[in-house]
């Protein structure tokens, strides 16, 4: 019995150390390339090889000069992802909050829409969206196209966090909500006060995700996006690669920065991260 144990446990490192390999491996190929010039990537391609007579820091040195607007760029990506990621974790942990506690006529009803809408690519909404936010500025005078609200306002509310949360919380002990209530505690106060903190791994699981999606959104915020002073840092690097040149080496260098803030994000977090995903799974 423990010989087979044995086995197994050495086939699942095997299996994890190639998984982690298939991860890895073209990263650090992009941090090598990032090191090259862009006629040494586009002679050899993305390669494992350390070729130390052209390696240089110059890609780096160019980014960071402000000359392809990288920095607005970047605070534009964070400020996108902060702020959407703190409305979206609200919203969708209250609504999740009340299907888990309360009891009301078509609760059941409501959120199986909440689960069929999980099944939604977003290509199929965006021209529902776009013609939207048209027909909003046609008729209340509300502006939408070219602002930060425009990416943010219609994700505020999304499926997959809603259903997360409402699985964590159905977990939580509910003789704390009828504590509070014996207690004189408001619905709002045993919301805040209570249940949260109770909450904070969710929080953390969902805030990790729901940045990564935001940090990385490129499609919606390139329909919604005109100006070039507020492009994200997808769409800033994109545009580095047009019809007129292609800067792949800058490109592959903004790259590598662009994955710095999300992996200390999930480092700082990670134990938070599996925490609620594992509670949050199941319900019980």
């Amino acid at each position: 019995m423990k010989s087979r144990k044995r086995i197994v446990s050495l086939l699942l490192v095997l299996l994890f150390t190639v998984l982690a390999a298939i991860v890895l491996v073209p990263l650090y190929a992009i941090v090598l390339a990032s090191f090259k010039p862009a006629t040494e990537v586009l002679r050899k391609g993305l390669n494992l090889s350390i070729d130390w007579p052209v390696m240089s820091m110059d890609n780096y040195r160019f980014l960071f000069s402000g000359t392809e607007g990288y920095f607005q760029w970047f605070g534009n990506s964070v400020l996108l992802t902060v702020v959407q990621t703190i409305c979206t974790l609200l919203v969708s942990a209250f609504v999740g909050y009340g299907f888990a506690v309360y009891d009301f006529k078509g609760k059941n009803l409501i959120f199986t829409c909440v689960l069929l809408v999980m099944m939604v690519p977003l290509e199929i909404i965006i021209l529902p969206l776009f013609q939207l936010f048209m027909g909003i500025k046609a008729t209340l005078g509300i502006t939408l196209i070219d602002s930060f609200a425009g990416i943010i306002l219609p994700f505020i509310a999304q499926a997959m966090p809603i259903f997360f949360f409402r699985q964590y919380m159905s977990g939580l002990p509910h003789e704390f909500v009828d504590a509070g209530r014996v207690d004189g505690c408001s619905e709002y106060g045993i919301y805040f006060r209570i249940m949260m903190p109770l909450a904070i791994p969710s929080f953390a699981a969902m805030g990790i995700l729901i940045g990564m999606n935001s940090w990385n959104g490129f499609l919606w915020p390139l329909i919604v996006i005109r100006s070039q002073s507020k492009m994200t840092l997808p769409l800033g690097l994109a545009s580095l690669l047009s019809p007129y040149g292609n800067n792949y080496s800058v490109l592959l260098a903004g790259s590598v920065m662009a994955i710095i803030p999300v992996l200390i994000l999930f480092v700082c977090f990670q134990r938070y991260f599996i925490e609620g995903m594992t509670a949050g799974g199941v319900k019980g």
